[in-house]
């Protein structure tokens, strides 16, 4: 099939040899007249082809899909997604015990601008390029094309994911199938996922592993659940022997879904209290002591790097905040998930909140995304969940 044709600067084709996905408009020496999702050609100035992928307008120009001439069709999403279902396979994320996880993380998979949720039988698709958007029903094929009988409903759900200029009017719906339960399973627990109306996919399945970790450490402990969305942490404490959980969210729905979630794996739980409140004030409200094991997992302070100065501020304020209310001898999980926050700026604004608190902070583990969030080794940008685990005394 011949695609549209982009044509590189002299010298902008370094980066697409070391296999980096991404051609910034800059880049762009001259194109054919082409329109939002279309697959194009890319070449370099002298005329040697460099691979195929989606072109969007904006700042990433194009996304690309391969690195050679590989036709983008569905034969090319069968064989990438069998692979993403593979690793995932070999990561034992397949259980009677667990049937949530990532199937598919953009450029970590080499689809850049796809991201894939699993909930029992349920996948829930988000396009984040026009692309992916208009490849959506040839995706939606090819899930159901998977081994092992994994997939029976594909939910669309990219109303909030595309960018604004594009002007596509995404409806979320099913493509496959439809609604037959929202109940998920993840290392045991069950949870309510709110694919349709819900934050992301409906559930933040990068925070299992950390999740787990959590658990080990919850025996005994008073645990706060800051910013809990449906409650992932709070089931975890519970289950680890927690002595009482508090959950707290500024959304009442959040609140509703994390109440739904406790009482799924312990009815009549008396352990369990959830609150809906803003973060910082509920942190300045409480008294010291009141808790030994503190969550802080916020939604991204900065979503791009205009914002960064202000995010490092945030986090600086809020981890002080925890630092200087937790008991003596607590325990601190605290996390960004602002891809324009790298670990060593996130890590040097939890340094400066331990330090205005002038107490004594240790480091029990640096944490990141679980591996069926992978980074792709030629695309460090896939880079985006960064953990401390912090002892206090």
């Amino acid at each position: 099939m011949i695609y549209k044709r982009v044509i590189l600067k002299r010298g902008k084709e370094e980066s697409v040899k070391r296999f980096h996905p991404w051609i910034f408009s800059g880049a762009i020496a001259r194109a054919d007249k082409m329109e939002e999702g279309d697959l194009v050609t890319v070449y370099t100035h002298d005329g040697a082809l460099l691979g195929n992928g989606h072109f969007q307008i904006g700042s990433i120009a194009v996304r690309l899909l391969t690195f050679d001439d590989t036709e983008i069709d569905e034969q090319f999403y069968v064989k990438r997604l069998t692979a993403a279902y593979g690793l995932r396979k070999a990561l034992g994320l397949m259980r009677d015990d667990n049937n949530a996880f990532r199937l598919v993380h953009g450029e970590g998979d080499f689809l850049p601008g796809l991201v894939i949720d699993i909930y029992g039988h349920t996948a829930v698709m988000q396009a984040h390029s026009p692309g992916m958007h208009f490849a959506r029903n040839i995706i939606a094929q090819a899930l159901t094309e998977l081994p092992g009988d994994l997939v029976h409903n594909v939910y669309y759900k990219s109303e909030t994911t595309l960018p604004y200029k594009a002007q596509l009017d995404p409806q979320n719906d099913y493509i496959v199938g439809s609604y037959d339960t929202d109940v998920a399973i993840e290392n045991g627990l069950k949870f309510h996922v709110d694919w349709l109306k819900g934050q992301k996919t409906g559930f933040f399945v990068d925070q299992r592993e950390n999740r787990r970790l959590l658990e080990h450490y919850a025996a005994g402990r008073r645990v706060l659940n800051m910013f809990c969305y449906t409650g992932g942490f709070s089931f975890y404490a519970l289950r680890g022997g927690a002595t009482l959980v508090h959950s707290v969210d500024s959304s009442a729905k959040a609140i509703s879904l994390t109440n739904a979630n406790v009482a799924l794996n312990f009815p009549d739980c008396d352990r369990h209290k959830a609150v809906a409140e803003d973060a910082f004030k509920y942190l300045d409200e409480m008294h010291k002591g009141d808790y030994d094991l503190i969550v802080l997992d916020p939604p991204a302070f900065a979503k791009h790097k205009s914002a960064l100065r202000n995010a490092l501020i945030g986090y600086r304020k809020l981890n002080a905040k925890a630092l200087e209310k937790i008991e003596t001898g607590g325990i601190l999980f605290t996390f960004s998930c602002s891809q324009a926050v790298n670990k060593e700026q996130f890590r040097l604004a939890v340094f400066s909140a331990a330090a205005q608190t002038r107490r004594k902070v240790r480091i029990l583990h640096q944490l990141t995304q679980p591996a069926d969030h992978p980074i792709s080794i030629y695309h460090p940008e896939g880079e985006y969940l960064k953990g401390l685990v912090l002892y206090v005394e």
